[in-house]
């Protein structure tokens, strides 16, 4: 199969759209499939291709330390050339939404994988009726885009459930996979682990940790409730725009804590591979504070790490947490919620190492190779889906 991707958002950028978009890659090389990546240009990327595959980049423009692809007449020249059996289109809004069109005009099949939830990012950033307001006209241009699409795919029940609402035709559900090779419990007796262990608590302190990227929509300030929990620290894992008002926040919780403060929050900045690995080994709580995420990766990261997960009532992670099974999820209008629900983790040694043993058991078994089998069933879907079409509108001529 010819598969060309469309994303807005690749390396050297690390988040959610990067990390799938680059398993779909390896996992569709894997099968022997010839793939083509349309991704913004990017001042710190390398020239050259990804795990086998061309990486043609567009001029793009940089927003909130993201390149923002423009929609530039260069995708269709790399269509034009590469002549896929289907276009992926990941996380479309800008970049994708060209990309869309131009798969549209060379009558091409094409998915669109829903995994920015920008609607609720808008309201969250415009305060007052104005948000509300700017949100709709979002939730307008998304639907409008994916209408594009001859398949729309959300990667949760509560992201589906979205779409469908807001009248996005021709939706399904396809989630995610976790590498349980790189994110497992083992990594607890590695030496580097322990030793980084040690080093963030010395005194024996039970660790809370947030992995992912710092930004207003991620909410990380949400872990100043926990601040003075008795032997507790905070660990972030990740880097963002939003470094160092999440660091003041959480610094000052600790500081203002009215019994003897906690150590001060440990800001890890951003690791990859074996050292995310260390850092994820290293935590006793993994604590997921966004409440837009139409997915929630990195609770599936920490699950397979053998971690408790709270993590909000709201989105992506209802489908990955289930109460007293493998963590606990907190409402995220009650103010004191979050506090009580990691407190219950943290009541019982025994009853949090099982509530990690039972996250394991549940993804350990999510493989990428797996997950992207049922991608490559929804691109035959599409394809068929377009062959259909194109059938029905050349009957009538015929």
């Amino acid at each position: 199969m010819r598969v060309a991707i469309v994303t807005e958002s690749f390396l050297p950028s690390v988040n959610g759209v990067t990390t799938s978009v680059c398993r779909v890659v390896e996992q569709l090389r894997a099968r022997g499939d010839d793939v083509v990546v349309v991704a913004p240009r990017s001042r710190a990327a390398r020239l050259g291709g990804y795990g086998g595959a061309d990486v043609h980049r567009v001029a793009s423009l940089p927003v909130r330390q993201f390149d923002v692809g423009l929609p530039t007449p260069e995708i269709e020249r790399v269509l034009e050339d590469f002549r896929p059996d289907v276009v992926h289109v990941a996380s479309p809004f800008v970049l994708g939404a060209r990309g869309l069109a131009a798969a549209r005009a060379l009558d091409l099949p094409t998915v669109a994988v829903f995994q920015t939830d920008m609607a609720a990012y808008v309201r969250q950033h415009t305060p007052g009726a104005a948000g509300t307001a700017a949100a709709a006209t979002t939730w307008r241009w998304i639907r409008r885009i994916h209408s594009w699409a001859d398949l729309t795919l959300a990667p949760s029940s509560a992201a589906l459930a979205d779409l469908r609402a807001h009248a996005v035709p021709r939706t399904a559900l396809w989630g995610r996979g976790v590498d349980a090779a790189l994110f497992n419990p083992a990594w607890r007796q590695d030496a580097l682990s322990r030793a980084l262990r040690r080093e963030l608590a010395p005194e024996g302190e039970r660790l809370l940790g947030y992995v992912g990227r710092l930004a207003p929509e991620k909410e990380v300030e949400r872990l100043a409730a926990l601040a003075d929990l008795p032997e507790t620290r905070l660990v972030v894992v990740g880097d963002g725009p939003s470094r160092d008002a999440v660091g003041a926040a959480l610094s000052e919780a600790v500081a203002a804590s009215p019994c003897r403060p906690n150590r001060p929050p440990a800001f890890l900045g951003s690791r990859h591979g074996d050292d995310l690995a260390r850092a994820y080994a290293c935590l006793d709580v993994f604590v997921h504070t966004g409440t837009a995420e139409t997915f929630g990766q990195t609770i599936q990261e920490a699950g397979a790490s053998g971690l408790p997960v709270v993590a909000p009532r709201a989105g992506g992670p209802v489908d990955l947490v289930t109460d007293g099974l493998n963590g606990y999820l907190f409402e995220p209008d009650d103010p004191d919620d979050l506090r009580r629900q990691v407190s219950r983790v943290l009541e019982s040694p025994s009853h949090a190492g099982e509530l990690g043993r039972r996250g394991h058991e549940r993804v350990r078994h999510r493989s990428w190779s797996h997950v992207v089998e049922g991608l490559v069933g929804h691109y035959e879907d599409a394809i068929a889906s377009r062959a259909h079409r194109r059938s029905r509108v050349q009957a009538p001529a015929a």
